[in-house]
């Protein structure tokens, strides 16, 4: 668990300020709750990822190439080139809550490899059912006691910072 605690903190306090902005989701939430089966609380994956998408803990992973590509066009890279690959990049997708982004319906003709919030592959993070349900919990418990309001007096301060984790 090298990532656990820190990537999962950063989540749920994102997904809190997120609903905070929407006080229309969080009733809408409050709706789908479901403690009996949390896989069928549909809804509160949508929100979880949308949130995961606009601050992702971990904005991207490297790799090392272990041989050589050559694309089409005849450019290639080598063998041993580590790569950087950025999946947080708000200039190319909206920085808009819209959870349903991640409907079912919305998402069944994307690449399983569309959204990589725990990596995906060989590579995906082990923790990824555990973070999803512990997201899931924190966020109903807290809904049902609580409405979310932000603090205008004291915006988020957007912080650059690079974090690799090394698997």
């Amino acid at each position: 668990m090298f990532e656990g605690h820190d990537t999962t903190a950063s989540g749920i306090s994102w997904l809190f300020y997120c609903m905070s902005l929407h006080p229309d989701h969080q009733a809408r939430y409050r709706d789908t709750i479901e403690w009996e089966d949390l896989g069928k609380m549909t809804y509160t994956t949508t929100c979880i990822k949308e949130s995961l998408r606009l601050f992702p803990p971990v904005p991207g992973v490297s790799r090392q190439l272990a041989k050589p590509i050559t694309f089409s066009d005849g450019r290639s890279l080598p063998a041993g080139l580590f790569s950087l690959f950025i999946y947080y990049a708000p200039l190319l997708f909206p920085q808009i809550f819209d959870p349903m982004r991640f409907s079912p319906e919305n998402s069944a003709r994307r690449h399983s490899h569309a959204f990589l919030p725990f990596s995906a592959g060989s590579r995906n993070c082990i923790g990824q059912q555990f973070a999803m349900n512990e997201l899931k919990v924190a966020l109903a418990l807290t809904l049902l006691r609580f409405k979310l309001s932000p603090d205008p007096s004291r915006p988020p301060i957007p912080v650059a910072h690079f974090w690799m984790a090394v698997c």
